[in-house]
């Protein structure tokens, strides 16, 4: 997980190490000194050597006198010719002249893509090789072209503290952190001895809330007063752990965050507000005395008290009393609790509690001393974006293999049931399940496309943006240059080249047709509570990557995974070089290999020119504005290429300078080197051995995002077990949990989840957690092979619960369910730590599935007889969808299940089964019976219509048949009736769109 930085002990108020590290120089070799000499007399030669040779030998071109018709009447003669040479020659010179000017401007500057001189395609790449050759050795290549440090030095800094700016910004702009953290020195000198006195501080610092009496049946919880004063009601793990066992007004003492009662008073971090509801124990005139005192002896019981009492006795209690009042003063200057519209960066409430900052939503289930993480892999825990786009990845696949079984033939469909992961691959799937945020990806994406859809609407071009940091809900973008004002909801951030949404305008956004604007968008780690996520396909130039190769490796793998699962994209083409052709499996569509850098080369150079040219076509400058409005078009989605094995120096000079003109065409670079010399990187990060990405020309520090390569083979091992290619061959396969179906196999438990959910053989839990229960019940019933307890709490409280909480649930549910009659628990945890229910406990979904199987692959299959009974007793407990009265607000985690799709082609293949051991006998009427009441869960599978209309035809009765025929293209809508079905029609009765039409 991401380390978190503690602030430093001396001062509350002190800024975050945010010092820039020093930048490596380049090694030059002697090869390069010796291009740099030859580029030089190069240019010399035709700058100076050129007009000087042309003055001495053939003078200045132009006459002394303007008489073109004069001109006309001469004849032409060898001098005449001579001369219009000269003029060419003088010509060709200028505009050489003019196309070095300008790629040294543009080289020096370091500022957008250089401007193109009209006609001077191989006299400007002259130029821009004989610069570059001569500026590589006296600067890095990354001072050719935009850093994110240069950016955003306009505005006027004066709006906002620059101390509060270093506390909650992300180390972006190097220039403003060195300013930052002079400021901050300054004040820290001014303020030494209020140093020495953090408690003090701290009591200035602080707010209380006290806890109000009931309205109606609503009483006050931590959650909601975290939600109300400090933005999140995750955030109320802060005051339960600033007021835990501390003596209340009453005299009782807070110790489970669910039982407050009113006339408490809590401690509240640094941060709160909110109007009158939080106070200040010297300042709150509105309150009775009597309050205002008892807020004062509360505030002497915490850990500032201690820490006083123990500065008291250090420096005597004269001295602390006066640096306490220094330091109310010092804060009451407003020096600290300045607004920015950051990423923000929430200091601890004080010192001795910097473990109790906002947790991160992959931190909120995960105990402080438990670093295994329960066994789950940490690197998918912490990395929410990628795990919610290879979670849904993973369910369209194994859906996609799901429905192609089932058309593979009417009666003979499998893979109804998918192989149930084991081992790395079941923690590996686990980890998704408890990672992923696929609310923070469907708002990120709703962002974007919404931000796109405004600009067009008032006719505006979309910004270049390098990166967006996600930072507490709010979604900020790092523009390249300032454009103006952001269209409603967004607002300026920090300056003008920071555009912010906050999460609440993010989530009044509806889906829009629209291009995804930046869909090079891709994490790279966090700093704190804040995600990067830079866009490859701006950057101008290449990325380069150095490191360890096994730390590379686990870099470009979690790059590539989510760049081909990420939801706010719609077309792209992911080139892997040098890694990754397993990769390949997760989005076929997306990822490409190639075997080495020669045909990359290859492929870029032709995919260069066709961008080129079609951008010229077009009429467009650059792919952001041919992705949007009216223009919008395929071609303009995003080439990516990940090139992991280190090129030559030759080869890296041939993508430099394909990479020159790479973010106009939507094209872009990360390449890998061991070295970290890298010629024509833009952009130079490094991961270190212990997980850190530093960039420091760009002011990053991060936590890196990795995918390591145990993880990559378990999700590479998920994906190609969904394959639709990989499953098994036979008629059908056994499901995860046979129950017995004899009277001896009655249930102690029997749930009814095929309908409207029941339980039969346990008591309805009393008070507002039976909805819980009922929840985490049926997630047990749905996965019989175990859910680790992290996933179910996942699953309950996906916004976050703490592990106290989540396992008075598991207790309070075990004492549900209670114990079988040999004493055995019926909610047990197996050797992996996974919850699972004892084979007493039993669905009806469980019992279907036996039914079925034992229909078709086990007595059944020798005996009509029974095939028949067992067909019509699984009919029987089929009453409408799963958990059809499940509210809207609870059981989200079945979004990530396919059995709402397994279930309706169970239910399908039992009533076609039933219909045609029916029909064997000429029995219409009752397989009409079972058809429909099969189509009461599964309305739309298309081999239920066709047999119910044979079995229609079969009583002929062309009335009763058009009148299915008219119901059936009711349900049909718009799409009209499936090709097979009407070709059905047509045979059975030719006349039926008539009689449809005439019927009305």
């Amino acid at each position: 997980m991401p380390r978190r930085r503690s602030p430093s002990p001396s001062s509350s108020t002190a800024p975050r190490n945010r010092t820039p590290q020093p930048v490596r120089v380049r090694r030059r070799t002697f090869g390069d000194f010796v291009k740099a000499f030859l580029a030089f007399v190069a240019l010399a030669v035709l700058l100076v050597g050129v007009p000087v040779a042309l003055a001495m030998t053939a003078g200045w071109p132009f006459p002394e006198t303007f008489e073109p018709m004069e001109w006309l009447k001469q004849d032409i003669s060898v001098s005449t010719f001579l001369s219009i040479l000269t003029f060419v020659v003088w010509l060709a010179w200028a505009q050489f002249t003019a196309c070095v000017l300008v790629e040294m401007k543009a080289a020096l500057s370091g500022v957008g893509v250089p401007g193109r001189v009209p006609g001077a395609g191989p006299s400007q790449l002259l130029a821009r090789q004989l610069v570059a050759a001569l500026l590589l050795v006296g600067a890095t290549a990354a001072s050719f072209t935009p850093s994110l440090a240069q950016l955003g030095q306009t505005y006027d800094d004066n709006q906002r503290p620059t101390v509060a700016a270093a506390q909650q910004t992300p180390g972006l702009f190097v220039q403003q952190q060195e300013q930052a953290a002079g400021t901050a020195a300054a004040v820290a000198e001014q303020a030494s001895h209020t140093e020495a006195t953090p408690a003090a501080k701290k009591q200035g610092d602080t707010k209380f809330y006290r806890i109000q009496p009931p309205e109606g049946r609503h009483h006050d919880s931590l959650w909601e007063i975290a939600e109300r004063h400090l933005g999140d009601g995750r955030r109320y793990k802060e005051i339960f752990e600033l007021n835990k066992d501390r003596v209340q007004p009453d005299g009782s003492r807070l110790s489970e965050a669910s039982l407050i009662r009113p006339g408490w008073i809590m401690e509240m971090p640094g941060d709160a507000r909110g109007g009158d509801l939080v106070e200040m124990p010297d300042d709150a005139p509105e309150v009775s005395p009597e309050v205002r005192q008892q807020i004062s002896d509360y505030a002497r019981t915490g850990d500032g008290a201690h820490e006083q009492g123990g500065a008291q006795e250090q420096g005597g209690a004269q001295e602390q009393g006066g640096a306490q009042a220094q330091g109310s003063g010092d804060e009451g200057s407003g020096g600290g609790t300045a607004h920015v519209d950051l990423p923000q960066q929430r200091p601890a409430p004080g010192t001795g509690h910097a473990d109790l900052q906002r947790p991160a939503p992959d931190q909120v289930t995960t105990p402080a001393q438990d670093s295994s993480s329960f066994g789950l892999p940490e690197a998918l825990l912490t990395a929410p974006l990628l795990a919610a786009g290879l979670l849904g990845a993973l369910g369209h696949r194994r859906r996609q293999a799901l429905w192609q079984s089932a058309f593979a033939g009417i009666g003979g469909r499998r893979g109804m049931e998918p192989p149930t992961p084991a081992g790395d691959a079941l923690d590996v799937q686990d980890a998704l399940l408890v990672g992923a945020d696929p609310e923070g990806v469907r708002l990120l994406d709703r962002s974007l496309r919404g931000l796109a859809a405004s600009l067009a609407a008032e006719s505006r071009p979309l910004p270049t943006v390098y990166a967006a940091w996600m930072s507490n809900g709010d979604l900020h973008l790092q523009l390249a240059q300032p454009s103006g004002k952001p269209p409603s909801p967004w607002q300026l951030g920090q300056d003008q080249t920071f555009w912010m949404l906050a999460r609440a305008d993010a989530e009044t956004y509806e889906d829009v047709d629209t291009a995804a604007p930046y869909p090079g968008l891709v994490s790279l780690g966090t700093m704190d509570d804040s995600r990067l996520l830079l866009n490859l396909e701006s950057v101008p130039g290449i990325v380069s990557l150095s490191g360890r190769e096994e730390d590379r490796a686990a870099v470009f793998a979690s790059v590539a995974a989510e760049l081909a699962t990420n939801g706010w994209s719609d077309r792209m083409t992911i080139t892997l070089v040098g890694f990754g052709e397993d990769l390949t499996a997760l989005a076929p569509s997306r990822l490409r290999h190639l075997d080495g850098i020669e045909a990359l080369i290859e492929t870029m150079e032709a995919e260069t020119r066709q961008r080129r040219g079609a951008l010229g076509a077009a009429g467009h400058d650059s792919v952001l504005t041919g992705r949007t409005g009216p223009a919008q078009h395929t071609r303009w989605a995003p080439h990516l290429v990940l090139l992991a094995a280190e090129p030559s120096p030759e080869d890296a000079m041939t993508l430099a300078e394909l990479a020159a003109d790479a973010s106009r065409l939507g094209i872009g670079y990360l390449v890998g080197t061991g070295s970290g010399d890298l010629p024509g990187a833009a952009w130079e990060m490094e991961i270190t051995g212990e997980g850190r990405l530093l960039a420091p020309l760009l002011g990053l520090e991060l936590d890196a995002q990795l995918l390591p390569a145990a993880e990559r083979r378990a999700v590479v091992e998920l994906f190609t077990d969904a394959d639709p290619e990989h499953g098994p061959d036979g008629p059908g396969t056994t499901p995860p949990f046979l129950v017995d179906i004899s009277e001896q196999g009655r249930p102690a438990v029997y749930a009814r989840l095929v309908g409207p959910y029941e339980i039969i053989g346990l008591e309805t839990p009393d008070g507002e957690r039976s909805a819980l229960l009922h929840e985490a019940l049926a997630l047990l019933l749905l996965h019989r092979e175990g859910v680790h307890p992290r996933v179910l709490s996942s699953a309950l409280w996906p916004r976050g619960v703490t592990d106290d909480v989540r396992e008075a649930l598991l207790d309070r549910l075990r004492d549900w369910l209670g114990t079988d009659p040999d004493g055995t628990p019926r909610l047990r945890t197996d050797d992996a730590g996974r919850l699972t229910l004892a084979k007493s406990v039993v669905s009806d979904l469980d019992v279907l599935r036996s039914l079925y199987h034992e229909a078709t692959q086990g007595k059944g299959v020798d005996s009509r007889a029974v095939r028949g009974r067992l067909l019509t007793d699984a009919l029987v407990l089929v009453r409408g969808p799963l958990l059809a009265d499940r509210p809207e607000s609870r059981y989200r985690w079945l979004t990530h299940e396919i059995v709402d799709a397994q279930l309706p082609l169970l239910v399908a293949d039992t009533g076609l089964a039933l219909a045609e051991f029916h029909m064997e006998k000429n029995r219409a009427e009752k397989a009409i019976e079972a058809l429909n009441a099969a189509l009461r869960t599964a309305p739309s599978d298309e081999g239920l219509w066709n047999e119910l209309l044979r079995a229609t035809h079969a009583l002929d009765d062309p009335q009763r048949l058009t009148a299915l025929a008219s119901d059936l293209l009711t349900r049909s809508g718009a799409r009209g009736l499936p090709p097979r079905t009407e070709a059905l029609l047509d045979e059975l009765l030719p006349t039926w769109r008539d009689a449809v039409a005439a019927a009305g």
